[in-house]
């Protein structure tokens, strides 16, 4: 195919969505239209200012219908999703149904059997689903799974802790709201699991140690790794040194004490991820099952208070 790819985009007042439409513009192709809620998507502008814009998810539909059946210069080929984690599944069968192949945005899905029956959507429209897995991209996490692989039979000692200041609004949007986010873990935890698991295999037990609003804890032991991990919203849980400097986020991995820096890096792995899709290489809808199976058995079970081997964070 000779010409752009034509994309849509659900979501656009979100705050991923200018990532995604930076994507697009990256990789030589056109946002044709876009659907939000919300009206607030000026960010539009400064990508694709001629774009149709949808308040109505029924309308919005109609529009894709509608292109689906113009000609081939004017359909629909991918649509970004960039919606509340909930509606992500409605999402990716609205764009296949369309005849549109998905991008969306993580978590796919909330539960692992969605994935089952999302497959059997992909059996019958022929269109592809893609995660965007972007952590796999980054330079840091690439030279380690490296590192990694010559060293098959070993067993490594892993922190994980990721801490991202949020305010108050938080817990009163869809994000606070375990049915709509997943909870804590699922929400800012799913890129790490899923990072974890690429690199050191699949999950053997898990351990919850703290589940709550603003935090969540554990401990999983996966085929070539035991893993200390801490999430947490709390900009208190910010190292001193670090708050002093206005930081409001924090990411540290070590392996057997020795630090893993990926703190920088991430603004351009979007426009990787959709290049990788459009030559082919995309995460498509299997890549996304280990970590949201992991993310859903945390998010159900039962809380062991400080059992076995914790995180230091939670001595805090």
């Amino acid at each position: 195919m000779n010409r752009p790819f034509n994309f849509a985009l659900i979501g656009a007042a979100g705050y991923i969505a200018p990532r995604h439409m930076k994507a697009i513009k990256e990789t030589g192709n056109v946002l044709v239209a876009a659907f939000d809620p919300n009206d607030s998507v000026g960010i539009i502008d400064s990508y694709f200012p001629h774009a149709d814009f949808f308040l109505e998810s029924e309308r919005f539909d109609r529009h894709l219908y509608k292109l689906s059946r113009s000609d081939e210069g004017k359909k629909v080929d991918y649509v970004s999703i960039c919606s509340p984690n909930y509606l992500h599944d409605a999402h990716i069968r609205l764009a296949l149904r369309n005849q549109a192949h998905a991008i969306c945005e993580k978590p796919m899905v909330l539960n692992p059997w969605n994935i089952d029956a999302l497959a059997e959507v992909e059996k019958e429209t022929g269109k592809k689903i893609y995660n965007i897995l972007q952590l796999r991209l980054h330079p840091a996490i690439i030279a380690l799974k490296e590192k990694m692989a010559k060293a098959k039979d070993k067993v490594y000692d892993i922190d994980l802790t990721y801490i991202t200041g949020r305010g108050n609004w938080y817990h009163f949007s869809w994000k606070g709201d375990m049915m709509k986010s997943g909870g804590i873990a699922t929400n800012i935890g799913i890129h790490f699991f899923d990072m974890l698991i690429y690199i050191f295999g699949d999950v053997k037990s898990s351990v919850v140690h703290c589940h709550e609003a603003n935090k969540a804890a554990g401990y999983i032991e996966l085929e070539n790794a035991r893993v200390r991990w801490f999430l947490s919203i709390d900009y208190n849980f910010i190292p001193s040194e670090l708050r002093e400097k206005g930081q409001t986020t924090y990411r540290s991995i070590t392996v057997d004490n020795e630090e893993i820096e990926f703190s920088g890096g991430f603004t351009d792995l979007h426009t990787q991820t959709y290049q990788n899709i459009l030559d082919g290489k995309g995460f498509e809808l299997k890549e996304a099952y280990p970590s949201i199976r992991v993310a859903q058995s945390i998010r159900n079970a039962k809380i062991e208070d400080k059992l076995g081997d914790y995180h230091p964070f939670l001595k805090k």
